[in-house]
């Protein structure tokens, strides 16, 4: 095992074989260990913080395995107005965000004008501030217009880049053929872009796991976001297994590797799985965390799964605690837009 890690840290790439043993290795001191040194060369002890605004619950799409599916009619839906996500981005960089992260379903309820209006009204008042948009798949002429008026990066997973296992957990009416052309649309336009993939949904084999990196190889992102299934209660997957905190954290520390530029975060997904799931996220090799800047009262109502931790914490009381939780696990949590160190698109070293 120590030979296949040496070899990814010095090449960025193994075989599929080697991939396969290293996502379920059970020697995962020296896996972690390595990732943490690679994370170490490029971003030290830093840890960024993205501030979460969760400004939308409704959703037109039917994924099975989230709480927001359209056809979830338990679910009380809200939206945010423009007035109350700058009153969140406010709130958060008094406490020191400098990256605001606006996430919701992909709600058609809010023109492309409505997301450009939010957001160079977040650039004029925060200009030291970056804004991040995580909603879904949009046209070029949409992810151009949000550019233009002042968005820095996009997070879109693409959940998985195997075909038949995309078909087995989305509607007939969403292709994974189109997730990607959003992905390297989103490239062409100059966005810092976030993409990943749960781990152990279902169906998912380890090859499923093998062509998720493949994908990522060919995308280059300067952010991948991966976390475990977390059943919702409302879904077609609500008996199905949660996906494993150990592979998970493995696929965190060998995305580090394959990846070392890469922001990677240590999700709430891994929080809700485990109580230190962040620290051990950080200790794998994550170096970004994400609290949630929503006002409280709408937090447990953005249920992408069961148990989500963190919705009745107020954001100073949310950053204080995430900032001992970063201390504990031998890093620090910074007050900085957090870009990412490296294009993705230059060689790739080991400095």
């Amino acid at each position: 095992m120590k030979e296949l890690i040496e070899t990814l840290y010095k090449n960025k790439d193994l075989d599929g074989g080697g991939l396969k043993l290293l996502i379920d290795t059970e020697d995962t001191d020296l896996l972690y260990e390595k990732a943490v040194e690679v994370r170490r060369k490029y971003y030290k002890t830093a840890v960024y913080t993205r501030g979460l605004i969760e400004f939308t619950s409704y959703c037109k799409n039917n994924c099975l395995y989230c709480g927001l599916r359209a056809d979830n009619k338990n679910l009380k839906r809200y939206r945010l107005t423009k007035e109350d996500i700058l009153s969140c981005c406010g709130t958060g960089y008094e406490i020191g965000f400098r990256t605001f992260v606006l996430q919701g379903g992909e709600d058609m309820a809010y023109s492309d004008k409505d997301i450009c209006s939010v957001v160079s009204e977040i650039k004029s008042r925060f200009p030291d501030c970056a804004v991040t948009l995580s909603i879904g798949e949009r046209s070029f002429e949409a992810y151009k217009a949000y550019r233009e008026a002042g968005a820095d990066r996009y997070l879109l997973r693409h959940e998985t880049a195997d075909e038949a296992h995309y078909k087995r957990l989305h509607p007939e009416n969403m292709s994974l053929e189109n997730r990607k052309r959003c992905l390297f649309d989103l490239k062409k336009l100059g966005y810092q872009v976030g993409s990943g993939f749960m781990v152990g949904s279902p169906y998912q084999t380890i090859d499923n796991l093998v062509s998720d990196l493949r994908f990522l190889q060919e995308l280059r992102p300067d952010m991948i976001g991966i976390g475990p299934f977390l059943p919702h209660s409302d879904t077609p997957f609500a008996d199905r297994e949660k996906g494993s905190l150990k592979r998970c954290l493995n696929l965190i520390a060998i995305l580090r590797l394959m990846f070392p530029y890469a922001l990677i975060p240590a999700t709430t997904a891994l929080g809700t799985i485990h109580p230190l799931g962040r620290e051990m996220g950080l200790k794998a090799g994550a170096n970004v965390v994400m609290p949630n800047l929503s006002p409280t009262g709408v937090r447990k109502l953005y249920s992408l799964y069961d148990n989500k931790i963190c919705t009745g914490e107020e954001a100073a009381e949310c950053r204080d605690c995430l900032a001992g939780r970063v201390r504990s696990a031998g890093f620090e949590l910074v007050t900085d837009i957090g870009n990412v160190k490296k294009s993705p698109l230059a060689d790739i070293d080991t400095a």
